[in-house]
């Protein structure tokens, strides 16, 4: 039976006892920050078991996809070791949310497996919570499972709780017998951690609410929850004790072997990388994208763990996300967004492949050469931390590495390495730190700004030059908090406004407006005229030419954000961003550069918005509705029960505290200027908006205009005639190139004499005026040729930066290293370098060397020869 018809065929079985297919989550679970990735089939029905959510339904059942690769659940390291270990697993269950209980789960559990399979029961055991009778009355007397097959059992692995707090209650498992050919005694035995006995199912039983003093009371509505692993299953079912050679794996392991160009189909690291395009591709797909933190940085390290593998398999080429082929046509079927998104897996992962693949093979020879020198059976904890901090290699790796040796990490030596790292960071840094003295403010500050742009209100704090004032004189910066303010503080990624505070005896200059807390607001800048005390009367009044400038930006980012994710895909989503008067900035998920096309895409579709015009709607309600209606919630952002909800038609629904237009058409015009990449898997635009936006196409007419004149076009032939000016630049160079070759010939043949002999070895090292770094290459190549057998340097000096190349003939190698040669030398001129033992290359910033380090290249090669 297929790991496909086993599925359907316990979709199916539930189906007809009045359970509701409901189709897999997404690995990223919705709006639960306590798990990092969906672990359990119960995960998506948490609220509906805590009472929070109502279903249309009371029983259910699913094959959930669940990823157990970091945080509580972490099986990464085990993968290729054990025969059951998965980073990715789909998990069968049945649940029942308070309709059927005990009796009708361990029914079903016990007719699906001995009947629907037809599983021989003397190879069934099972085992309760040793408190549990009415589970153990059920098995016993109603199922008739012998005793000789049933164990009680204590502690935590039969009893499940959701916390330390909350719904709880026993379970039972039902474990397979593999026989007395494998090593392994019964559940509950001394040798129970054998292979012979594997739990295929865990049927939770949901009857009691925790406490915080651990007191236990009965739920009015008593609900069963149920896990059976599909990988698990299959290999009971096609006879096999090892669940890499069930279908599910056996197409992957078999691709992976033929990149691999072996035929040993029980390599642990084919099964590794079979594992690991598992995790990765579904985790892709589900908008998770490598990066140095959180879902992202887990799946990063299963990456890199499934390339080192590779690279141990003997693979040096890219080649991991060729498997994302063989992984659709084996789970396509199943999870039809997988193969939709197959593009976006590829790329992804063809990008962080080829990331990683420029450090690896350095980073393994460091590695390796450290274990081969290591003389205890611990690699030093610097010498990890080296390995993460240059070569991206995630500590974990670097222990996976050491076990296939043998050998462990010194876990606490990386921390104090790691810990250095952050001290230096921060010691480097310069954040905006805070504004001065904490200035306790008792009463909040009133913000009035998204109804007006001038506010009557009163002076409540001053600070002058970091100290509390009661009054503050012209000159110097200084802080007034307000009473009531129109002034938006900086927050969101956009900045503070900018204007003035009045009073009857003053005026002050506000030049940026910060928060304090939640709830005092802080104006910066400086008195320009008389004098402003505390408790004075005064009005506040926004400088609305640049807030509504910055609320043009604000909005663009809204229509920029959803076009990105309409002509990108849905795995688009914030990462940062900044809005002022002057300009946009946007910062987001993606894994390569936006291509022109798409740029001019996403462009005419924002515009094509501000053409329509909507209205700008901005609501107040409460979170999880404005959540549960669709709305988008901001990176980096903290919202609390109520939210303001920013609607621009039916194109842009998010969470937003920021200032805005009224209308789309209030933007004018949308203009891109930048884009570019700012970390892995994070690229940035840059746009302007409006009058700016105006100001940047006229510039660059102008530019346009500027440059056709100079190469003598109208416009309309400004892309033939520039092609044809860079034809005749190309072949003006090549030119150049052919007279600097015959140039370098001709020295050649004069340089061969001044060569000295040193025991029938040809040594040369001389400086060659006016050269670069490849005409020194060419002339090496020249000489090599013409001494035959020789030992070579040569040096040229150019606007006080020295280059080297240094060269060996083939049958000097053994003895003379071109790579040792050129370092030695390149020290003496301030600089290093190296390469291979025939050819190397080096450059340096001390001229003045240069005649010392070319007159000890003929020593050095006698002392080789002693």
């Amino acid at each position: 039976m297929t790991s496909a018809e086993l599925r359907s065929l316990f979709l199916r079985f539930f189906e007809e006892r009045g359970h509701t297919i409901v189709a897999s989550s997404s690995l990223v679970p919705g709006d639960d920050p306590t798990l990092l990735f969906t672990n359990a089939g119960m995960v998506q029905f948490k609220d509906v078991f805590l009472g929070r959510e109502d279903r249309p339904y009371v029983r259910a059942t699913s094959s959930q996809r669940c990823v157990r690769a970091g945080g509580k659940h972490n099986d990464l390291e085990n993968v290729g070791y054990t025969a059951r270990h998965h980073t990715f697993f789909e998990m069968l269950g049945n649940f029942s949310f308070g309709d059927y209980f005990k009796r009708e789960a361990i029914g079903f559990a016990w007719e699906f497996l001995t009947q629907t399979l037809a599983l021989p029961a003397e190879r069934l055991w099972v085992t309760v919570y040793i408190d549990d009778g009415e589970a153990e009355s059920i098995w016993l007397n109603d199922v008739g499972v012998s005793p000789a097959r049933f164990t009680r059992i204590a502690g935590k692995d039969n009893f499940w709780a959701m916390g330390d707090t909350g719904p709880c209650g026993p379970c039972t498992e039902i474990f397979y017998d593999h026989g007395p050919t494998v090593p392994g005694g019964p559940p509950g035995s001394e040798d129970a951690e054998g292979d012979r006995y594997v739990e295929i199912w865990n049927l939770v039983f949901m009857q009691y609410e925790r406490a915080q003093d651990g007191t236990l009371t009965p739920l009015p509505k008593p609900s069963v929850d149920t896990g059976m692993g599909l990988e698990r299953l299959a290999a009971v079912m096609q006879g096999v004790h090892n669940n890499y050679d069930t279908d599910l794996f056996r197409g992957l392991v078999a691709a992976a072997a033929r990149l691999a160009g072996t035929s040993d189909l029980t390599h642990s690291s084919l099964r590794v990388v079979a594992d690991h395009i598992r995790s990765s591709a579904f985790l892709i797909a589900d908008g998770v994208l490598p990066s140095n933190e959180g879902r992202g940085y887990v799946l990063r390290r299963i990456i890199r763990r499934a390339i080192r593998h590779g690279y141990k398999l003997g693979i040096r080429e890219t080649f991991f996300y060729r498997l994302v082929g063989p992984l659709c046509d084996e789970m396509g079927a199943a999870y039809p967004e997988l193969p939709r998104a197959r593009d976006t897996v590829e790329k992804a992962l063809e990008r962080e492949e080829r990331r990683f693949a420029e450090t690896l093979e350095q980073g393994m020879r460091i590695l390796e050469a450290c274990i081969a020198e290591l003389p205890g059976q611990v690699i030093p904890g610097e010498t990890a931390f080296q390995l993460y901090d240059t070569y991206g290699f995630p500590v974990d790796l670097i222990a996976d590495v050491a076990r296939e040796h043998g050998l462990s990490v010194d876990m606490a030596g990386f921390e104090q390495a790691m810990a250095g790292q952050r001290q230096r960071a921060r010691a480097a840094s310069h954040f905006k730190v805070g504004h001065g003295p904490d200035l306790r403010i008792a009463q909040a500050c009133q913000f009035t700004g998204y109804e007006e742009l001038v506010t009557e209100s009163r002076v409540v704090a001053l600070l002058h030059e970091g100290e509390v004032v009661d009054s503050l004189p012209a000159g110097g910066r200084s802080v007034i908090v307000l009473e009531r303010t129109p002034f938006y503080p900086e927050s969101g990624g956009q900045c503070g406004d900018r204007g003035w505070i009045e009073t009857a005896k003053g005026r002050f200059e506000v030049d940026d407006t910060q928060r304090q807390g939640a709830d005092v607001i802080l104006h910066h800048g400086r008195v320009t005229e008389g004098v402003i005390g505390v408790d004075q009367p005064c009005r506040a009044l926004v400088d609305a030419t640049a807030r509504a400038m910055t609320a043009a930006n604000h909005s663009a980012t809204h229509l920029l954000h959803s076009a990105l994710r309409r002509i990108l895909g849905d795995h688009v989503t914030q990462k940062g961003s900044l809005v002022n008067p002057e300009r946009l900035r946007f910062d987001f998920a993606h894994f390569e550069p936006v291509h022109a096309d798409q740029l001019v895409a996403i462009e005419h579709l924002v515009n094509g918005q501000i053409r329509h015009n909507w209205a700008v709607d901005a609501t107040v309600m409460p979170r999880d509705e404005a959540l549960s209606a669709g709305a988008m919630a901001l990176f980096g952002e903290k919202y609390g029960d109520e939210v303001r909800v920013l609607r621009m038609g039916d194109f842009s629904t998010e969470l937003c505290g920021g200032t805005h237009v009224s209308r789309v058409g209030d933007i004018g015009f949308f203009k891109i200027v930048a884009e570019t990449g700012v970390a892995s898997g994070i690229r940035r635009i840059e746009a302007v908006t409006g009058e700016k936006a105006g100001a940047w196409v006229t510039a660059s007419e102008q530019l346009l205009q500027t440059v056709a004149m100079r190469i003598k076009a109208n416009r309309e032939q400004l892309d033939e005639r520039l092609q044809q000016v860079l034809e005749r630049s190309r072949a003006l160079e090549k030119e150049l190139e052919r007279i600097k070759a015959k140039a370098a010939s001709s020295a050649g043949s004069d340089l061969a004499g001044e060569a000295v002999d040193v025991e029938g070895i040809r040594v040369l090292a001389v400086e060659i005026p006016d050269a670069d770094a490849k005409t020194l290459r060419d002339l090496v190549d020249q000489l090599k040729q013409k001494l035959g057998s020789a030992v070579i340097v040569l040096a040229a000096v150019k606007d006080g930066k020295v280059s080297l190349v240094a060269g060996v003939t083939q049958d000097h190698t053994a003895r003379f290293k071109a790579g040792e040669l050129i370092a030695q030398v390149a020290a003496q001129v301030g600089g290093k370098g190296g390469g291979r033992a025939d050819l190397a290359q080096a450059g340096g910033t001390d001229a003045s060397g240069l005649p010392n380090a070319l007159a000890g290249v003929v020593p050095w090669v006698r002392s080789r020869l002693q």
